[in-house]
């Protein structure tokens, strides 16, 4: 069985595929644990970049490299280099400046926010819609993928009829609402079904973020597919700064079902910074009066599990649909419900910004 000191002394020889330096240079092996009862090394190593094929074939060097050395199993997760590591190699030249639209270098500033549901039919995805809508009403620059790659409905909700267009290599968003939008649903004919398996799932997502030129982004918000499947563990190993919204309805079923993409999400490292109770009531307009239709107390219940904070509560009230510009899914700024995405939108800048 391979010894931690035996397995640092052999990672201290990789390199960075990116810097082209060794991790010992980079100081990039961050964590060795070797579990001798089970044969089984983990290890944590950061990179100038992750989440492309170059970190893949590394990994898979590394496996191989540490197997070769006693280890019956091995465990490799990867993180982003410090800014302040980064900026040494930058100085010294070792780092060229990437382009500032592929949204995985380690140059990029734009916040990746994913909004994750534990099961369908909470409504996840007109949340993301509204959230993206709100925050670009606040004067931020934001985009939307549409990650749920099977179940793609946000080109439908924000009535877009437009493809996105060719600027030499690179696809340019359509642009919705002050928010750039790229989604599968551009990609296929008269609503056809994906019939795909996990790693095309994961290139077309891998293509999202670096074939297309979104420009200067504040906020990228990602409309997770539900549950803990492939394309959500491709988001959290490409993003692993990623923050994220859980979206649940005050069922306790479905906050019981939410829990387990906050667990994933905590797990992988991203940080939760809210739960958004969804169909939270019915509001009678006749009488003002409050109905609690899938009951209460899940939202907070789930917050309470995950060390988190409700971020807001949205009832079950349609959009005001506007037949000269249909966007079936969109509230209006002045709705009711409008503002209630307002003041979330408002929280969740305040929160990133701290």
């Amino acid at each position: 069985m391979v010894t931690e000191q035996q397995a640092i002394e052999l990672l201290r020889s990789v390199e960075d595929p990116i810097l082209h330096k060794t991790l010992e240079q980079t100081n990039g092996i961050l964590e060795v644990k070797v579990k001798e009862e089970k044969s089984h090394i983990s290890v944590k190593i950061a990179l100038a970049k992750t989440g492309t094929p170059e970190q893949l074939q590394l990994q898979m060097k590394i496996v191989e490299m540490l197997k070769e050395a006693g280890a019956a199993t091995v465990g490799i997760r990867f993180a982003d280099l410090s800014e302040e590591e980064l900026e040494k190699h930058r100085e010294s030249g070792d780092f060229s400046e990437e382009d500032a639209s592929n949204l995985l270098s380690p140059n990029n500033k734009t916040t990746f926010i994913a909004i994750a549901s534990g099961k369908g039919g909470v409504g996840k995805s007109t949340v993301s819609v509204n959230l993206a809508i709100s925050l670009a009403r606040l004067g931020k620059k934001v985009g939307l993928i549409d990650a749920d790659i099977y179940g793609f409905s946000v080109p439908d909700m924000m009535g877009i009829t437009s493809r996105p267009a060719l600027n030499g290599q690179k696809i340019v968003p359509v642009d919705r609402f002050g928010v750039k939008v790229i989604s599968m649903g551009f990609f296929v004919e008269d609503n056809a079904p994906v019939i795909w398996r996990g790693p095309m799932l994961g290139k077309m997502l891998n293509n999202f973020f670096t074939e297309v030129d979104w420009g200067e982004l504040d906020y990228l918000l990602l409309d997770l597919p539900p549950g803990t499947g492939d394309v959500a563990l491709d988001v959290h190993t490409m993003l692993p700064s990623c923050k994220e919204i859980i979206v649940t309805t005050p069922h306790p079923t479905a906050a019981f079902v939410a829990a387990r993409a906050g667990a994933m999400a905590l797990r992988t490292e991203h940080e939760i910074i809210g739960v958004i109770e969804n169909m939270a009531y019915f509001e009678s307009r006749m009488t003002g009066e409050k109905e609690y239709v899938f009951g209460q107390g899940g939202g907070d219940k789930l917050a309470e599990e995950l060390r988190t904070d409700v971020l807001g509560r949205l009832p079950l009230q349609q959009p005001d649909w506007n037949e000269n510009d249909f966007a079936p899914s969109v509230y209006d700024k002045d709705h009711p419900t409008g503002k209630i995405y307002h003041e979330i939108s408002e929280k969740i800048v305040g929160i990133l910004d701290q």
